[in-house]
């Protein structure tokens, strides 16, 4: 039985990327993101732990870009290049584990509400809608000021108030499973609510899920760097936001530093896109009916 279940989710998992593979906008993205992703683990070896150190700059304030330092320095004559290397280690975990929990809580509250329904469901519905009228970012930067600073922080933050759009997709979708007739086979051969919701339910919204979170770490991402710049970020770490937050301190916008403000901007417009190719690839296979382009 393990050996045929095995099978079968090898199978499914072959023909997803079958039809994957056909979105080229979906594979520039995932093929952005590896690199990325490759280039953020890499860090320590390429540009060293000491990049972040000021009293170890190798460089003097605000150099244009050279050889030496092929994206100028900062204010403190740190090579940018290597600030931006390291950051994207920051930036990348504080979007997956930031997504990862909106994710979580949003399934969970969907999966209860469409199950149980009556007045839970209302409950939920009416708390989710609170979170939705409320401008997210509005609730993340007041989590940010009243809590210490620090990147679990941030993380909490982004995830407990972005989490009401996959609540009501996850609700929806569990809805329509519940009306299916093995849900009610499996009722009547004794299985309860938490036997339905995991082996039946969850099953059954993952792929929602799965595509929902390709697009929650996008917008995690951006949103990492709103509160990085607008001071609200963790101070002892380096990442993206820090970078254009540092960048205005240092007056780069008024004396046209651009080195300074572009590589930071750029590299978080360019992980925005490719988590969002990816996102609408994988809607776009999950749901073909969705009509999404490639």
């Amino acid at each position: 039985m393990t050996s045929l279940v095995r099978a079968r989710r090898r199978e499914s998992a072959g023909r997803f990327w079958r039809q994957y593979r056909t979105h080229r906008a979906g594979l520039c993205g995932l093929a952005a993101l590896a690199l990325i992703a490759l280039v953020a683990l890499a860090a320590p070896l390429l540009v060293g732990d000491d990049v972040q150190s000021v009293t170890d700059a190798r460089g003097t304030a605000l150099e244009a870009p050279s050889g030496a330092f092929p994206l100028g320095t900062d204010q403190f004559g740190r090579s940018l290049l290597g600030l931006l290397v390291w950051g994207a280690r920051v930036s990348l975990a504080v979007g997956l584990l930031a997504a990862a929990l909106s994710v979580a809580i949003g399934t969970l509250v969907g999966i209860v509400a469409g199950h149980y329904g009556g007045r839970l469901s209302t409950l939920l519905m009416r708390i989710t809608d609170w979170f939705l009228v409320m401008p997210s970012l509005v609730l993340a930067i007041v989590l940010a000021t009243v809590m210490s600073r620090s990147m679990w922080t941030v993380i909490l933050a982004i995830g407990v108030t972005s989490w009401p759009t996959t609540a009501r997709l996850v609700r929806a979708q569990t809805i329509a499973v519940e009306s299916r007739p093995y849900i009610e086979r499996a009722r009547a051969l004794g299985g309860g609510h938490g036997h339905v919701m995991s082996r039946h339910v969850l099953p059954n919204v993952m792929p929602l899920v799965l595509a929902q979170t390709t697009l929650c770490i996008s917008g995690a991402i951006l949103t990492e760097a709103t509160l990085a710049f607008l001071g609200l970020g963790d101070p002892t770490v380096v990442s993206w936001g820090g970078m254009l937050q540092d960048a205005r301190e240092a007056g780069a916008v008024s004396s046209g530093h651009w080195w300074y403000l572009a590589p930071p901007g750029i590299a978080i417009a360019v992980v925005a896109l490719a988590f969002t190719l990816c996102g609408r690839a994988v809607e776009s296979v999950l749901n073909p009916r969705l009509g999404v382009g490639r």
